[in-house]
């Protein structure tokens, strides 16, 4: 059954762009808070994979309140589009970008990540953290994201994952389990969004799984990079010439 943030009735789509909405003010926050910081290393580190490549013009999928789309440009000096279907996300987004005087090269936009709203072989790169789990259908997301790339262009996905080692995997699910959602539930004042969380992680088919969901897609998987012991995983993969 697919896991959605708040009741089995309605879309997942509906709900997943209603639940960022809510949390929209409190999401950075929360995110460093609970990730210890750790997750600005990991948007680092995925970026740096596209950095042979010369001035691309990037796509960001689900870009939020875009920390990925400015780590970019701060990294690469490259131009980024973002897309994002909460609207509140986008709002938090546009004042950083406003803030940084970066409206030139850096936009984004409200859209379906099923439906993107670009011509095909677009971009030179996609990407997307913490975004593709939250996808009504994955393998229509990813079909997508890959329509709108250049042939050999570049997919770097950054996404939680189920660390497999102990004793570190049973202290990280206990904390995913019921420490985040507490204290997420506590500072966000919605509890459902952090308790999907770990429940849409502990669902997602990661890894080898992933990879196979991005052959399906459209492109040939090229590694994963394990982070913070299996937490979360990089995956870069190239699109298939056609």
């Amino acid at each position: 059954m697919t896991v959605k943030p708040y009741t089995p009735e309605g879309s997942k789509k509906t709900q997943v762009a209603g639940m960022f909405n809510n949390i929209a003010p409190k999401y950075d926050f929360l995110n460093h808070f609970l990730s210890l910081g750790i997750d600005k290393i990991w948007r680092k580190r995925a970026i740096n994979l596209l950095k042979e490549i010369k001035q691309p013009l990037i796509l960001d999928v689900a870009t939020g309140t875009g920390d990925l789309a400015l780590e970019a440009h701060r990294r690469l000096g490259c131009k980024v589009v973002g897309v994002d279907i909460s609207t509140e996300m986008l709002k938090v987004a546009r004042e950083k970008i406003a803030k940084r005087r970066l409206e030139e090269v850096i936009s984004v936009e409200e859209g379906d990540s099923e439906n993107l709203p670009f011509e095909d072989n677009s971009f030179d790169a996609v990407m997307v953290a913490f975004g593709v789990r939250n996808f009504e259908n994955l393998n229509k997301g990813l079909t997508d994201m890959a329509r709108t790339l250049k042939p050999g262009g570049k997919m770097v996905v950054l996404e939680f994952s189920k660390p497999a080692y102990f004793p570190f995997k049973q202290l990280y699910l206990f904390y995913f389990r019921y420490i985040l959602p507490w204290l997420g539930g506590i500072i966000s004042k919605d509890k459902a969004a952090y308790t999907y969380l770990p429940e849409s992680v502990l669902s997602f088919p990661d890894g080898q799984k992933f990879d196979a969901e991005l052959v399906k897609a459209g492109m040939t998987p090229i590694k994963r990079y394990k982070q913070t012991l299996g937490i979360a995983t990089i995956y870069l993969s190239e699109k298939r010439a056609q």
